[in-house]
């Protein structure tokens, strides 16, 4: 069983797609098909399901997908101990991060990690389904870090490194008759529409468990994947919102009041599988990351 197969194997599997498999791998298309079919042979079962509309996994390539994973962490391991030698990283990182994260430089952070280890290749990636879909890549071993946002303890089979927290605030529209008070409570505001984030996102997941923990139901009237902009909607009276503080920002038009009896907070953090072994990279990464928190000011 060749190594470059289950590279080929697992790149189909995360992207359903060979035409799309073969665009990230940098090869044609027919080298990816004859290596799936080569591997297929060898082990004597179909590992997709091949229709002119989708590509699918089939039960044997579901199981196979974890182990050919562990494979090729393996031989990355064994690359690293030799790139360490020779002096200077090589290898993939695979990074996801949210749409809209304007606190954090990080492309600052990945330009100064670029510079230092020009022989990495760095794949960046956005999530439109938000933190939740950021997890289920990382527990799924299509992302090995991403920066993202999580109410309560990660799930299992994560780690983080909390970055930073903040806490959440309420955001109305400065004529609205609440918006003189200094605080509010979720009871106050219970029955206004809401402009939230779609679910799925950190500050959306927090604050829906503060309304069930409360024994109080809402009205999200409008989802915005992009927080940065909430609350412009919020200003032209489209509703209220619950946004963590820096999301409020300096927005002409809207207040942003203090939430009493209700300890909503936002956190911020770079999360990594914790079943999978960290390459030398991503150990480099990470260190950066605790470096960069601390030197840079942008950095909260």
């Amino acid at each position: 069983m060749e190594l470059r197969h289950l590279v080929y194997f697992v790149t189909v599997a995360e992207e359903r797609n060979f035409s799309r498999a073969a665009a990230r791998l940098r090869v044609v298309q027919s080298g990816v098909s004859a290596a799936i079919r080569s591997l297929e042979r060898e082990l004597g079962v179909p590992l997709f399901e091949r229709t002119s509309q989708r590509v699918a996994l089939t039960d044997a390539g579901a199981a196979l997908l974890p182990a050919a994973r562990a494979t090729i962490d393996a031989a990355q391991a064994a690359r690293d101990v030799v790139d360490e030698v020779r002096g200077g990283l090589r290898g993939t990182l695979r990074i996801g991060t949210l749409i809209s994260v304007g606190f954090v430089d990080l492309p600052g952070l990945l330009g100064q990690f670029r510079a230092e280890h020009p022989a990495v290749d760095l794949r960046l990636r956005a999530a439109p389904s938000g933190s939740a879909g950021l997890a289920r890549s990382l527990l799924e071993g299509e992302l090995d870090v991403a920066f993202l946002s999580l109410a309560g303890r990660p799930p299992a089979g994560l780690s983080l490194r909390v970055l930073a927290a903040e806490p959440i605030v309420a955001v109305l529209p400065a004529g609205h008759p609440l918006a003189s008070r200094h605080a509010v409570t979720l009871d106050d505001l219970a029955d206004e529409p809401f402009v939230d984030s779609p679910p799925g996102y950190g500050n959306r997941t927090e604050v829906d468990r503060g309304f069930a923990a409360a024994g109080l139901r809402r009205r999200v009237a409008l989802e915005v994947a992009d927080i940065a902009t909430v609350a412009q909607y919020v200003r032209n009276g489209l509703g209220v919102a619950l946004l963590p503080r820096f999301a409020a920002g300096e927005v002409d038009g809207v207040r942003a009041l203090q939430v009493t009896g209700a300890p909503l907070r936002w956190t911020f953090g770079v999360a990594t599988g914790s079943a999978r072994r960290a390459s030398a990279a991503l150990r480099a990464l990470l260190d950066l990351v605790d470096a960069y928190r601390i030197e840079t000011p942008g950095w909260r």
